[in-house]
């Protein structure tokens, strides 16, 4: 292993002063809870989505996600995917027929919309512009056309917030990793920088799921880096913060 001389400007934690530890700490704790839920509505949004079992992620489902079904509509693949529960099964199934049958409003107004007003609007009337909008005929209406995946413009919106929020948490996390004594260098900086290269194959990956789908193995090999480094960094940082011993160079020093 290789024992290269500590840098002018290197701090060990054990160097640092206890309020910055406490706070290194605290980050830690938030930002890994934050990441449980953000798997947690990466499961919900896309469990299901490809027609198989509802309590599954699949591969498929994120093909799905991305470039659509190419035979149902995005009602349809939803009511049968990650939505299947929210409706018993008779109402579901009249919104499928209602769909299967042409979307025409006069069954609409009977059958459909007493069912979106009591199980749908809470979450789909329009004010989230994340969700889809289900408020009213036309709205439904499209989401009875052909499931062609997501959209262009709704992939650059959520890419650009993806670039933003995964940069700021990599940076925090990344500055705090910094502090630990990891031999080699190498490997160390190979921590820090994985992420910020991941999140760019991951949200490269969504435009070419749309025309290639078997990327779709990429972009989940590139989550698995950015949780497999996320990990390291947090046990890593709470481990030498608080339970190991001060390394010999450091002390030396």
């Amino acid at each position: 292993m290789s024992e290269m001389p500590l840098h002018r400007h290197y701090l060990h934690y054990s160097e640092l002063p206890y309020s910055q530890r406490v706070l290194y700490t605290a980050t830690i704790i938030v930002l890994g809870i934050g990441y449980l839920f953000a798997l947690l509505n990466l499961y919900f949004t896309y469990a299901g989505r490809g027609g198989g079992n509802p309590i599954m992620l699949t591969a498929e489902d994120l093909i799905v996600a991305y470039s659509g079904s190419g035979k149902g509509s995005r009602l349809e693949g939803a009511l049968r995917g990650p939505m299947s529960t929210m409706l018993p099964a008779d109402e579901r199934n009249a919104v499928l027929a209602w769909a299967a049958e042409g979307g025409a409003r006069p069954p609409y107004e009977k059958s459909v919309a007493p069912v979106l007003e009591k199980r749908c609007m809470l979450c789909h009337d329009g004010s989230n512009p994340h969700l889809p909008n289900l408020n009213g005929y036309d709205n439904l209406k499209k989401m009875t056309e052909k499931d062609t995946g997501a959209a262009i413009p709704t992939l650059v919106r959520v890419s650009h917030i993806h670039l933003f929020g995964i940069t700021f948490i990599f940076f925090i996390l990344g500055s705090m990793f910094s502090h630990a004594y990891v031999r080699p260098v190498w490997f160390k900086c190979s921590i820090v920088a994985l992420p910020f290269v991941a999140i760019m194959v991951d949200i490269i990956s969504w435009y070419i799921i749309k025309l290639f789908h078997p990327f779709v193995y990429v972009e989940i090999t590139a989550g698995a880096v950015m949780g497999l480094c996320f990990a390291i960094m947090c046990l890593v940082t709470l481990y030498q913060m608080w339970f190991s011993p001060t390394p010999t160079a450091v002390r030396e020093r």
